[in-house]
């Protein structure tokens, strides 16, 4: 049976591979204590313990402000430990997993972003990332890298619970209205994760992977600013204000675009994760299920 290893498993992605990942194959999920992805040779040996048939690395250095006051910590977790993961999978004939994000790109387009587009990232955190992704690719093993975007879910640290948060406490919010993006729910991505994984694993699988290996963007159709999602989450009780960027500055600079094009993620696998207002729907409902 195939032998997953599941690195970042208490995160918002990470939580939910560990329910589709589940039918793949034997999951073990870590997250800190048990990995700390910024010691490298801790990492080559739990790997090398482990002895994978495939990673799958759900975790990042995700903080995008204060990656611009801890650099060489984000560099360790998003762009060296990645590496390491690759280079791991690699030597053991193992495949590898890795998520990637929409914020390697600056915004200076107006159409979303396709895998051919060249990234030029604006922050620490996109600068990390986008070695991170480099690194995956260098090691040699098989790989599928997953960029995704404005990532959120019901649990952790993410957009949606802190404008319910501030909601709560202000009855009233201001959100950045010129900065636009593909919200996508953490368990979208888990479950194309596991579509495509389910395409190349197993006793008939459709592809090798090293044939379909690459880069995929994978996040909700459609795209809104960041005012647009505050709007659809919270109720219409709560009033929204529209503010722009220069009224909210932040250390870390964000594209105004950053919509991706994920048509070739559906013309390799076949998947297309809902528009972003339908896994809201979705996400929301799920609360009372």
């Amino acid at each position: 049976m195939t032998r997953l290893l599941l690195i970042g498993a208490n995160g918002q992605v990470g939580w939910e591979l560990r329910r589709t990942l589940a039918p793949l194959g034997v999951v073990q999920a870590v997250d800190v204590p048990d990995i700390d992805l910024a010691q490298p040779d801790a990492t080559r040996a739990l790997v090398r313990a482990a002895r994978p048939d495939l990673i799958v690395n759900a975790a990042a250095y995700t903080a995008v402000d204060q990656a611009e006051r801890e650099p060489d910590l984000a560099r360790a977790v998003n762009a060296v430990a990645p590496g390491v993961l690759a280079e791991e999978a690699a030597r053991l004939g193992a495949g590898i997993v890795h998520y990637s994000t929409d914020f390697v790109f600056d915004g200076g387009q107006r159409a979303p972003y396709g895998e051919a587009d060249e990234p030029r990232p604006l922050s620490v955190y996109g600068r990390t990332k986008l070695e991170g992704d480099r690194a995956v690719q260098a090691a040699g093993a098989p790989h599928l890298i997953l960029r995704v975007a404005w990532v959120y879910g019901l649990r952790g640290k993410n957009f949606l619970l802190t404008m319910r948060r501030l909601a709560r406490e202000r009855g009233a919010v201001r959100v950045v209205n010129d900065q636009v993006g593909c919200p996508t729910w953490a368990r979208s991505i888990a479950e194309a994760t596991a579509g495509a994984l389910a395409q190349v694993l197993g006793p008939r699988p459709r592809f090798g992977l090293r044939e379909v290996a690459g880069l995929y963007h994978c996040a909700s159709g459609g795209a809104t600013s960041w005012w647009g999602f505050a709007r659809a989450l919270l109720p219409a009780s709560v009033p929204v204000h529209p503010i722009s960027t220069a009224d909210y500055p932040t250390p870390a600079r964000r594209p105004a675009f950053s919509a991706l094009d994920c048509a070739r993620l559906e013309r390799t696998f076949g998947l297309r994760l809902p528009a972003w207002e339908e896994a809201l729907r979705q996400a929301l409902a799920s609360e009372g299920a």
